[in-house]
């Protein structure tokens, strides 16, 4: 199963004081917020060892604050304080050590996490004298350096069985919201998310009816389970995930796993096949062939030897012409069917429009009423001009909460520390 790590910010909004109080927030390069805590956080005399293990302690909880949009799903608009109540030290204009800066521009874009497990770990730590906690102590970590422990010995003795992840990619803060509203008739991996979330939160609420089928499609039981959840959180119960809804799943599901805390029940890998099941020919029916049938239509929009079909869940002559016609344009057998090979490389040349032409509203003004189809928001829906859907390569990995939930399932709860 290949490895997907969470992204390192480009930048990360600090918010001087409490989360609620009326206070200046400061944007700043993720380096140099680890630079700035570090150098508030820690004494520059310490072994390197030391100074290691809590850098990396620094870093990682940052970045789950970051990757459980901790504050944003709360309806804030930055990534976390500098209150040491709640977050980190973190003094707007100081200046750096410079043996912490150095260690820093090695370290800011690796974090700790648990074997197995996703999100960065909530790496929370005290100074270990006046403050004590479930976590690192700053300045046991050094008494630990002193006797010779390397820096992975020392975050072992406090967290337990963590790993380092190293050289996480690095790009710029982007929202989980799928960007336009989930409903009856979407498709794709948000709507994965999305099931997940709902069936783990259903664990503590069992008034959400499960979803049985995670499959990315959104149907009656999907729209049912919206229903239930924005009944119980005071949300306008019109069964359709916007931007509200969004993010108050987001916010209840990392606190039914505990995501933001030590102790995380811990977001596993979650897979999700979009290729069919087996090819797509003259006679076979459903959403897979809807979802063929949407991206040939794109294409032979801008390729003028690929014919035009109708998007109706029916694979015809007319879907098998298509076809034919796509693959002797880009030298694949010519068969008629769809296969692994034919679908992957339909979606590469779909998907090259749809990220430079579709998602345009200047160039692509097909929505209703002239408006642009929101990114991410093209295929099918229920009577709508509109289209929703996300299709994918044959086997899309991604960063999923869990698996597949049922009645009487339960995550687990790793082991801490052990002292």
């Amino acid at each position: 199963m290949p490895t997907v790590t969470p992204y390192v910010p480009e930048y990360i909004t600090v918010h001087l004081g409490p989360p609620s109080a009326n206070a200046a927030n400061v944007t700043v390069s993720f380096s140099d917020y680890v630079k700035n805590v570090a150098s508030s956080e820690i004494y520059p005399t310490w072994d390197e060892s030391a100074l290691r293990a809590n850098i990396l302690a620094i870093v990682s909880y940052a970045l789950n604050r970051v990757y459980t949009e901790f504050y944003r799903s709360r309806g804030y608009d930055f990534e976390i304080t500098n209150n040491t109540a709640y977050d980190q030290a973190f003094v707007s204009g100081r200046s750096y050590f410079d043996n912490v800066s150095r260690l820093v521009d090695e370290l800011f874009n690796d974090y700790l996490r648990r074997p197995g497990f996703v999100e960065p770990l909530a790496a929370k730590f005290c100074n270990g004298t006046t403050v004590t906690c479930q976590g690192l102590s700053q300045w046991g970590s050094q008494n630990l350096a002193r006797q010779g422990y390397s820096f992975d010995q020392i975050l072992r003795s406090y967290y337990g069985n963590v790993e380092v992840v190293p050289n996480a990619p690095i790009r710029g803060i982007s929202s989980s919201y799928p960007g336009s509203p989930l409903r009856v008739g979407s498709t794709g991996p948000s709507v994965v998310v999305l099931q997940v979330s709902l069936n783990r939160i259903s664990q503590n609420y069992p008034a959400i009816p499960k979803i049985p089928d995670v499959d990315g499609i959104f149907g009656s039981q999907t729209e049912a389970a919206v229903r239930a959840y924005q009944q119980i959180f005071g949300l306008s119960p019109d069964g359709v995930v916007g931007p509200a809804t969004w993010y108050s799943i987001v916010k209840r599901y990392t606190a039914v796993t505990r995501l933001s805390e030590l102790r995380s029940q811990g977001q596993q890998f979650y897979a999700i096949n979009w290729s069919p099941p087996t090819a797509l020919q003259i006679g076979s029916t459903g959403d897979k062939v809807r979802q063929l049938q949407y991206m040939l239509s794109v294409l032979s929009s801008y390729i003028q030897s690929i014919p035009p079909v109708t998007v109706d869940g029916v694979y015809g002559q007319a879907t098998r012409a298509a076809v034919l016609a796509f693959q002797r344009r880009y030298q694949l057998p010519e068969t008629g069917t769809v296969g692994q090979t034919t679908w992957d490389t339909l979606y590469d040349q779909y998907s090259g429009i749809e990220n430079t032409t579709l998602r345009s509203a200047e160039r692509f003004p097909t929505g209703q009423n002239n408006t642009a189809v929101p990114a991410g928001n093209f295929g099918r829906t229920r009577n709508s001009a509109n289209r929703n859907t996300g299709y994918s390569k044959t086997t899309v990995m991604t960063q999923f909460p869990g698996r597949d939930l049922t009645v009487g399932n339960q995550d687990p709860v790793r082991q801490e520390v052990v002292r």
